[in-house]
């Protein structure tokens, strides 16, 4: 009964983080509201209660019972990489852009302390 049991909340636990991760593509670069934090909570969760029930297994008892799963959520965590490696650069991208902008304000045509720093000649 425990080895159902267990497998059962392995199951569920492998079902929640793909339904997370989905939720976190679909997301991703389309709602402004979407919140990276608590996404990430709920995959370390997930993550945790894996290792949790993982802790006992047999890897040869893993690999068999869960590969199909693990391949589709392998697919689907390598989507996500990509979409949150490229949200990331659209993040850096702007606010590179909002640096540079507020920079230019302060350039009002006056001089700046480093540019009076003395530099050996």
């Amino acid at each position: 009964m425990e080895v159902v049991s267990s497998e059962y909340r392995v199951k569920t636990v492998l079902s929640r983080l793909e339904r997370i991760i989905d939720n976190e593509n679909e997301r991703i670069g389309k709602d402004p509201e979407f919140d990276f934090k608590v996404s990430n909570a709920h995959k370390s969760r997930c993550l945790y209660e894996l290792t949790m029930l993982f802790r006992d297994t047999d890897p040869r008892e893993f690999a068999v019972n869960y590969v199909e799963q693990l391949h589709a959520l392998k697919e689907k965590l390598a989507t996500n990489a990509r979409r949150v490696e490229a949200h990331l650069g659209a993040v850096r991208a702007v606010a590179d852009l909002l640096k540079n902008a507020m920079r230019d304000a302060d350039a009002d045509g006056t001089y700046s302390q480093e540019q009076f720093q003395f530099s050996e000649f």
